[in-house]
């Protein structure tokens, strides 16, 4: 019975069309003189900070002292689940402290901008002026 199946499987296959072979995926190469040159270009982007979300927490972080999670959900206007991944991986990443305490009986998780993550986003914005100068000068 297996066989009957294989057999029909590999009749099948054979009446397809062959399809032609998936391009190789390449990473985008830089001219010289490109704003995307280099260590300095669009792609040496610090990736962890580039995400939107990611973003708008530690510039949140970077204008306040703490903000805690309920203060972040309600000023990037995400939901928790989607401030927790991407809190984690700032957290990983060494950009964010998390510290979980209570107030009275109700949890509070509050976020902190560590020295690693104000270099990190001052680079990241030096980073973002030098490619708009580049694209201006254009």
């Amino acid at each position: 019975m297996a066989e009957r199946r294989d057999g029909a499987a590999r009749k099948a296959a054979a009446q397809e069309p062959a399809r032609p072979p998936a391009p190789a995926r390449t990473r985008p190469t830089a001219e010289p003189g490109d704003a995307t040159e280099g260590a300095g270009g669009a792609l040496a982007l610090d990736r962890v900070i580039h995400e939107r979300m990611r973003l708008g927490i530690v510039s949140a972080l970077a204008a306040n002292d703490a903000l805690t999670f309920t203060e972040l959900r309600s000023l990037l206007q995400t939901t928790d689940g989607n401030l927790s991944v991407h809190a984690r991986k700032l957290e990983d990443a060494g950009y964010v402290t998390c510290t979980k305490g209570f107030e009275g009986r109700v949890p509070r998780t509050e976020f902190q901008l560590t020295t690693a993550g104000r270099r990190a986003l001052a680079r990241y914005l030096d980073h973002m002026e030098a490619l708009i100068r580049a694209a201006r000068e254009r």
